[in-house]
């Protein structure tokens, strides 16, 4: 089953920020949107799960709780939904308006997470994604990566130990979504640019501008 591309609107541009835990997504979200606006682009900043309230409920669902609280299949439905309404409620509008969208997470984590390490089956993430929010994808997915462990490592520190359901995990399943993402990046090179999240937040900026240079200019 196809993704479809060709909805998306010509004037904005939708770019997903994508990887472990702990890699720094919502830094260099805020970052990147800063530059974009200062350049005289129309940004909206967003994130998944949430970005509108029937995503931002679903949220608390998701991350809050035990590990244990929702059986695989249950968490891959409840992501499905929570995109569906930010796809409608959000984004799609804003692409029709020419406006860039920035999002922290998009389909490719549940193609990682629950698709790969949670053993639903990449193809029945993509039939759901195709279901309920009608096959739409990024220009362009950065994806941030750091060696195996380091991400959790940081986003225990972060968190003062107290992560969310995601973060509690083993090393194991954290293993298993990096490797997912990393081979959906390989899948799809003409989407994906893979981003070294090592080092300050302003060098791995500079990595994510160069990353776009093609969508400016």
């Amino acid at each position: 089953m196809a993704f479809r591309t060709d909805v998306i609107n010509k004037q904005g541009y939708f770019i997903s920020l994508e990887g472990g835990e702990g890699v720094g997504k919502s830094t260099q979200i805020r970052l990147l949107g800063a530059d974009l606006k200062e350049k005289g682009f129309d940004i909206i900043e967003t994130r998944e799960p949430g970005g509108c309230p029937g995503g931002n409920a679903i949220r608390h669902l998701l991350l809050e709780g035990d590990i244990h609280r929702w059986t695989n299949a249950t968490e891959a439905l409840l992501f499905a939904a929570a995109r569906s309404e930010h796809v409608t409620r959000v984004i799609r509008p804003a692409l029709d308006k020419g406006q860039w969208v920035l999002c922290d997470r998009y389909i490719d984590s549940s193609l990682a997470y629950q698709g790969d390490a949670s053993g639903i089956g990449e193809d029945n993430i993509r039939k759901l994604h195709y279901i309920g929010s009608q096959g739409l994808m990024p220009h362009r997915t950065l994806l941030l990566v750091l060696p195996n462990g380091e991400g959790v490592e940081r986003a225990k520190i972060r968190d003062g130990n107290q992560g969310n359901r995601f973060e509690k995990r083993d090393l194991d399943y954290h293993k298993k979504v990096n490797e997912a993402f990393h081979k959906l990046a390989l899948e799809n090179p003409e989407r994906f640019r893979i981003i070294d999240a090592s080092g300050t937040a302003e060098m791995v900026h500079k990595r994510i501008m160069h990353s776009i240079d093609d969508l400016l200019s």
